[in-house]
This record gives C-alpha cells, sequence and structure tokens, in this order.
C-alpha cells in the first residue's frame, strides 16, 4: 500500500535549507494500522502531508496504492486525494452551517456524484458509527465524540484505499477517544482498510498493528504492536 524509498522532505528559508523529513525506507500493506509518534517537529506533519499527497517529497521514491505521488500533475494529485483518501483531523474540520449527513456526503458531492445516490450509504454509515437519529443535526448541536464520529462516517464514505488519522482523539476526553478509536480499528478489519494515525498518546498508538516512532525527520523506532485475543 505505502512504499517509501530514500524519500526526503528538505524545506528552503532564505539561504537556509531545513531537512524536514528523511526516510530511508519505510513499507506499510495493505490493511496495516499504523501509528506514528514523535515530540514536535519529528517530521510526523509532514509525512501525512506527502502520504497525504498535499505536498511531495523533494527526493526519492513514495508510492501509495500503486501511484508514484512524484510523477502526479497536480490535477491527478487533486482526484486522487478526493478519491482514495479519507482525512480525519483533531478538530473535525466540519461545516457548521451543514448537517452531519450532509458533511458526511459533501466529499462524494464533489466528486460528481447526486444527493440520492449519496444518501443512503451516508445514513447507513452515521448508523454504524452510533448516530443514529443524528443525521440532520448540525455540528454545534453535537458533542465532540460525536462530530469525529461524523468525520469518520465522512472519511469511509468514499471508501478510502488509505485512512489518514491526524492526533483524532486529541479534543476528546479519554473515554471518547477510546470509543473512537475502537470505530477505526473495526474500520480497518472490516475494509482491509491501511490506516496511518499521527498521535502523541503512547495508548492511542497501542491500538494499532506497529508504532513508527520519528525524532529529527528520521525513523529510530519501528515495532509491532502485541493484541491480548479476543
Amino acid at each position: 500500500m505505502i512504499e517509501a524509498k530514500n524519500v526526503s522532505r528538505v524545506y528552503r528559508r532564505g539561504k537556509t535549507e531545513v531537512h524536514a523529513l528523511s526516510v530511508s525506507h519505510l513499507h506499510v500493506p495493505r490493511g496495516q494500522f499504523l501509528s506514528v509518534m514523535g515530540p514536535s517537529g519529528s517530521g510526523k506533519s509532514t509525512l501525512l502531508n506527502l502520504l497525504g499527497a498535499l505536498d511531495i517529497p523533494t527526493s526519492g521514491s513514495l508510492t501509495i496504492d500503486g501511484q508514484q505521488l512524484a510523477k502526479m500533475r497536480d490535477a491527478d494529485l487533486a482526484r486522487f486525494r478526493r478519491d482514495r483518501l479519507g482525512f480525519i483531523f483533531q478538530f473535525f474540520n466540519l461545516l457548521p452551517t451543514l448537517t452531519a449527513i450532509e458533511n458526511v456526503i459533501l466529499p462524494g458531492l464533489l466528486s460528481g456524484k447526486s444527493r440520492a445516490e449519496l444518501e443512503p450509504p451516508a445514513r447507513e454509515l452515521l448508523h454504524r458509527v452510533g448516530l443514529k437519529g443524528r443525521d440532520h443535526h448540525r455540528p454545534d448541536e453535537l458533542s465532540g465524540g460525536e462530530m469525529q464520529r461524523v468525520a469518520i462516517a465522512r472519511a469511509l464514505l468514499i471508501q478510502p484505499a488509505l485512512l489518514l488519522a491526524d492526533e483524532p482523539t486529541g479534543n476528546l476526553d479519554s473515554k471518547t477517544g477510546a470509543e473512537v478509536l475502537t470505530l477505526i480499528r473495526e474500520a480497518t478489519r472490516e475494509r482491509n482498510l491501511t490506516v496511518v494515525m499521527v498521535t502523541h498518546d503512547p495508548k492511542a498508538a497501542a491500538v494499532g498493528d506497529r508504532i513508527v516512532r520519528l525524532k529529527d525527520g528520521l525513523i529510530v523506532g519501528d515495532e509491532a504492536v502485541t493484541h491480548a485475543a479476543a
């Protein structure tokens, strides 16, 4: 699913070069839940931006779902983000004037599908994440945990190949955060979905199958997570 070889990202500030990321090799197989940890400035956000096709490497090869991102035109990258990637953010990024179901179907509308086509699967997803009866509530009528559930449903509607989660529990209490992580974990298993989650929380990271640790733009740790049998 993800193959990074000798990937670097260098930013230039005047005459100064900032080496934000340097990854010699990273392979993430399809269906794996990868947690990425590291202190501020370690390269986590840079890695997530590269995986989200929001930026391209300065050098090296980055292949996601069979696509080499550096070889794609801007229009192709935009379509790839829209059709193949799902995003979950710390602060939900819901449009306040839209209802829950309208927020969920929005990416599908942007890809040219009709509301009539999108509403049944969107409603099913909202029910699946525990929001039955909340379809027509706006974000200011929902709790933080409910808003994050809407965001998960929105990310899953397009049936992405890769789900990227940026501190998805960072704005939630511990109980609600654990529930959200369970939903993401279940989606990984049910849909054979690849997940890359950036987090500062060791408990959240341990929900994944594997933890990669970054420091100063380098991978300094890579370990499998052992889960107790259900």
